[in-house]
């Protein structure tokens, strides 16, 4: 990943609701959700939710795939690893297992009002 790509990344989940919608999804995994479940979900309006779903989708951090008439949204997996990468390349002194990330609990509930 450029830099130039890792900034508009990570702009794009330095907004509450984005970054609502982006976690719900990676909870989700492969499955994905459908639009309509989203905003239920997570109480954002219709026409929110699209223009933060389209930020989203410019920076390939989800993908949308049409079902039947619903759109499925996911969690682009690739584009995380490669901003995580990107962040941690040169990190800890040349002991680059330091920075991997340890998996734990959640502490916050995803469904709070963005």
């Amino acid at each position: 990943m450029e830099t130039k790509n890792t900034v508009c990344t990570l702009a794009a989940l330095a907004h509450k609701s984005r970054l609502s919608i982006f976690r719900l999804l990676v909870e989700k995994g492969e499955t994905g959700l459908p639009v309509g479940k989203i905003g239920t979900t997570l109480r954002i309006a219709p026409a929110t939710l699209s223009f933060h779903l389209k930020e989203l989708t410019h920076t390939h951090l989800v993908t949308p795939q049409q079902d039947g008439r619903s759109i499925i949204y996911r969690a682009n997996f690739a584009t995380v690893t490669d901003l995580i990468s990107f962040l941690t390349d040169n990190c800890c002194d040349g002991r680059p297992a330091l920075c991997v990330p340890k998996l734990k609990k959640r502490r916050t509930p995803l469904r709070s009002k963005p």
